[in-house]
């Protein structure tokens, strides 16, 4: 065996068997998009999110719209004193 087929065999094909193995890795990164870190202009149209959207009715948009005070149903809390 030569030197250089030596070094194919020994150092050239493990190197690339490593490097394949680090793009294959790595390609999700590169094929996704840019994810929001906190600190950035946040460059989207706001989004309400609710868990029962058909419960949602037309009285649920906020109180400052109607400009009626708010009904405080909850119990409980810290104190416990539900």
């Amino acid at each position: 065996m030569t030197l250089v087929e030596t070094l194919l065999v020994f150092a050239a094909i493990p190197l690339a068997i490593y490097g394949a193995i680090a793009l294959l890795t790595l390609r999700e990164k590169f094929a996704k998009a840019p994810r929001y870190r906190p600190g950035q202009d946040w460059e989207h149209e706001p989004v309400w999110w609710t868990a029962n959207p058909a419960g949602l009715g037309a009285g649920h948009h906020g109180s400052a719209e109607t400009g009626a005070t708010p009904v405080h149903t909850a119990k409980g809390g810290a104190r416990g004193g539900w």
